[in-house]
């Protein structure tokens, strides 16, 4: 499991005009089960992923394709997670350690 961190950079004036196109990045990696979860980092600092299912490589070559990421809009931290204890309502999380 990893968390991506979207963080603002030297191209955040580039916001409106690629929005469109990173929320429909996000919609695919959704509609393609390897996002969970995406949210805003705040205050207004950038954006936060939960991402499962997927091997780092796959995952890196998927987040260099976010179009935030290659206008420099945002530069892009990965972190692994190995979660051990969950929640009963976020169990199914746990099925996927490893990946």
């Amino acid at each position: 499991m990893y968390v991506i961190f979207l963080r603002f950079s030297a191209g955040r004036d580039q916001v409106g005009r690629l929005m469109q196109a990173h929320k429909e990045w996000l919609q695919r990696g959704f509609d393609e089960g390897v996002f969970l979860m995406a949210g805003s980092i705040q205050p207004q600092a950038g954006g936060m992923i939960l991402a499962s299912g997927v091997a780092l490589a796959q995952l890196e070559d998927r987040v260099s394709n976010d179009p935030f990421v290659m206008e420099d809009v945002v530069q892009a931290e990965i972190v692994a997670v190995t979660p051990s204890k969950a929640d009963p309502r976020l169990a199914f999380l746990l099925a996927d350690v490893g990946s």
